[in-house]
């Protein structure tokens, strides 16, 4: 952060605010403080039958590596929203949302993900300018050494170890280096 959204100023300094537990950017000038909030992610693990759906990324991070259909929520929209309509951008898919399926916490990278278990309406799929290919593949198929982040390969895991009608919601997190980081 460079200058006060509120003054304008250019003394800006990350510090610990009288009474706070973070680090926040503070102005020297008129004193507000700024919360960098981490941002959400919301996707879906869309299935058909015994299979799941997988997009080859066309963009950076991560180009050419496989992922579950994701994206940043919008504000004003709800989570599951959200979820679907980034399906339906990086694959054409429509989804019915199933139920939540996963939250994974990235904090290197300040985000937070939501994966909702999805069931595809049909068929109709493919490329969008987002993916380079999109796929159905059964679990032997999975291109595993070709997952682009740690929270795709986190749901599948899941997906596949507790099943389909597992009641509950996962929740993981990492904390290493991501892929794409040098």
């Amino acid at each position: 952060m460079k200058y006060c959204s509120k003054c304008g100023s250019s003394h800006i300094a990350l510090l610990v605010p009288e009474g706070d537990t973070y680090e926040r950017f503070v102005c020297g000038n008129c004193q507000s403080i700024f919360y960098a909030n981490p941002r959400m992610i919301v996707g879906c693990l869309p299935v058909y039958e015994d299979k799941v759906m997988l997009c080859k990324r066309a963009i950076a991070p991560q180009h050419g590596l496989w992922n579950l259909p994701a994206g940043f929520l919008e504000n004003g929209e709800k989570a599951e929203d959200g979820a679907a309509r980034e399906t339906l951008e990086e694959s054409q898919a429509k989804v019915n949302i199933i139920k939540l399926h996963a939250v994974f916490s990235l904090p290197k990278v300040n985000q937070v993900y939501l994966l909702f278990l999805a069931q595809l309406k049909d068929l109709h799929f493919g490329p969008t300018k987002e993916s380079l290919e999109v796929s159905l593949f059964a679990q032997e198929d999975v291109p595993w050494k070709d997952i682009a982040f740690h929270s795709t390969t986190y749901a599948l895991e899941r997906y596949y170890s507790y099943g389909k009608d597992f009641e509950g919601v996962h929740v993981g997190s990492y904390e290493g280096k991501q892929k794409w980081e040098a």
